[in-house]
């Protein structure tokens, strides 16, 4: 998909890795900008596998990786022979960072008029919290996902991903998509600037327009829908079942499955409104029906008549699920010193671009420094000089 394009990725952590990962994964040519000693901060965070982080490892497969100090104006002098050469830059810094190491827009236009320059940040590049400093937490806690996650009565509560960095990471690829294909016809680049904060605004769904129709604030009702019912996870006999009627037909093909039919005629269910209206009525009468058979075996019967089910596995069994398997959808990784590491594969299944059989693990330190300086024109000596100032 994206054969020919290279991306200089001078990001770190977790947002915009997950970004240039993904670009990577569809054929990008992702080169890895890191700090010559310490670089990413993430090779630091556990679980650490032989000494290197399943972390960092899991979150920049495909990628070089190379050290360079860019605040060195040796440094930035090559960034820039890297960069000339480039389709899109991606960093996460803070506003302002790449303006006081001199990489201002205007500057970068006349390094290449076709450079996307891709930044995503907690706040943004404009407005009046641009400065403050965002993680995960601070914008599920600003964004209000905290406010609705979680059960009635209960605390506020964070989403059990780090949803504030993968779903930044993820309109960051859309935005460098959709600036490549505009790319073609202007010839122009582009400058993306993509807040975390607005990405969790972005992903709320009906609360803002339930809360603008209505005027009530909504707040968090466990594991069921705002709006269908039934639309959440039961006690089984054996574990947790979701059910999803969502419609009519499948109401009231669950009502007969389940054995208890009389519930498509009680008026107090007979439409999804007054499903809604009398949710907790229902919930207690199906909680007893659910607790009758284990997951499988309700599983089972609701497969035969189309009724959306799940059980609610745990982390072990998704590692273990036959369809999670047939999409490989856990991959592995040969480490060179961190070996065999499993990690989550790409969603993005394409039949003219069919996913590598296998995958370049994630860069050790500065592991192609002497492909891609060589490629700038650096002899051995050069680089060993650098090298020796801390430049790369």
């Amino acid at each position: 998909m994206l054969k020919g394009i290279r991306v200089i990725d001078l990001s770190r952590n977790l947002a915009a890795p997950y970004c240039t990962m993904l670009l990577g994964d569809l054929g990008a040519d992702v080169i890895k900008v890191e700090m010559p000693g310490a670089g990413d901060e993430a090779r630091g965070l556990s679980p650490m596998i032989n000494g290197e982080s399943g972390y960092f490892i899991s979150l920049n497969r495909g990628k070089k990786g190379i050290t360079l100090n860019i605040k060195d104006p040796r440094g930035k002098k090559l960034l820039e022979k890297l960069l000339a050469k480039a389709d899109v830059m991606v960093d996460n810094f803070r506003p302002g960072v790449l303006d006081r190491l001199g990489l201002t827009e205007e500057y970068l236009k006349k390094v290449n008029s076709r450079l996307i320059c891709a930044s995503l940040t907690g706040f943004g590049h404009y407005g009046p919290y641009q400065k403050k400093a965002a993680y995960d937490l601070v914008v599920q806690g600003y964004g209000g996902i905290m406010s609705i996650t979680g059960h009635v009565g209960g605390p506020p509560t964070r989403v059990g991903i780090s949803l504030g960095d993968l779903a930044a990471g993820l309109y960051l690829t859309v935005g460098i998509l959709g600036s490549l294909l505009s790319r073609q016809q202007s010839g122009n680049g582009d400058r993306i600037d993509v807040a975390m904060l607005d990405c969790q605004v972005a992903l709320l769904e009906n609360a803002i327009v339930r809360y603008m129709a209505s005027g009530k604030v909504p707040g968090p009702i466990g594991n069921r829908h705002p709006s269908i019912t039934p639309f959440e996870a039961f006690p089984s006999r054996d574990n947790y079942i979701v059910v999803c009627a969502v419609n009519e037909n499948q109401w009231e093909s669950y009502c007969r499955v389940i054995g208890h039919p009389e519930l498509i005629s009680d008026p107090r269910f007979a439409t999804n409104d007054s499903r809604n209206e009398h949710h907790d009525a229902l919930a207690v009468l199906l909680t007893e029906i659910m607790h009758e058979k284990t997951t499988q075996e309700w599983i089972a019967i609701l497969d035969q008549v189309g009724v959306p089910c799940a059980p609610v596995n745990s982390i072990d069994d998704v590692t273990e699920d036959e369809q999670i398997k047939a999409r490989q959808m856990i991959i592995s990784l040969n480490h060179p010193k961190a070996g065999e590491v499993h990690v989550p594969g790409c969603p993005i299944k394409s039949k003219e671009y069919p996913a590598p059989e296998t995958y370049k693990p994630s860069p050790l330190l500065g592991e192609d420094n002497r492909e891609i300086f060589r490629s700038l024109g650096l002899s051995d000596d050069e680089m060993a000089d650098l090298i020796r100032e801390k430049i790369i």
